[in-house]
């Protein structure tokens, strides 16, 4: 998929809409150097967004996924490029391609299932339990209406249907 070819021209010239913002960067680096995330890992969010406007292999760049999306590089961007914008962007385009890591997959699926991307854990509810507090705080996760309105509304956008809900494997023991 490295080369344009009739089948993903379409494909590239979204991405290239997605990121025709990013077209104004002068490669300054302010983006690169003050991404939280390029100081521990390979991410370069400059190269990741100029990529973008050139193959359609950047939807499978490992990096696309790295992004925390904490916005330093966007507020610092002398240009007020979108940059987190593109991001999100391109991470669209790859979900509805199929394109997605395994970790943001059951990610997602936790959030179809609990509401939270990030539910209480039995560990947390005992903890919460032994300083007086309720097992599970005032969330949708404890409110099943709320919770299935969330549902709802995920099913209603194809959510489910495009992260694919990858964290069946704990659907039975986490809602029981």
């Amino acid at each position: 998929m490295s080369e344009p070819t009739h089948d993903n021209t379409n494909l590239l010239n979204t991405m290239k809409a997605a990121c025709r913002d990013t077209l104004r960067c002068m490669q300054c680096g302010v983006c690169s150097g003050s991404c939280p995330s390029g100081r521990h890992m390979a991410i370069n969010i400059r190269r990741l967004v100029k990529k973008a406007a050139r193959t359609v292999d950047v939807l499978k760049d490992e990096q696309l996924w790295m992004c925390t999306t904490c916005y330093n590089c966007q507020e610092r961007c002398p240009r007020n490029i979108d940059i987190v914008e593109a991001v999100f962007s391109l991470r669209s385009i790859a979900v509805h391609e199929g394109i997605m890591l395994p970790e943001h997959g059951r990610v997602s699926g936790l959030l179809i299932r609990h509401g939270h991307a990030v539910p209480i854990d039995d560990e947390r509810k005992k903890q919460r339990t032994e300083l007086g507090l309720d097992e599970i705080p005032l969330t949708v996760q404890s409110c099943p209406e709320g919770l299935e309105e969330v549902r709802t509304l995920l099913k209603s956008c194809g959510f489910d249907r495009l992260t694919g809900d990858r964290d069946k494997s704990n659907a039975k023991t986490e809602t029981a």
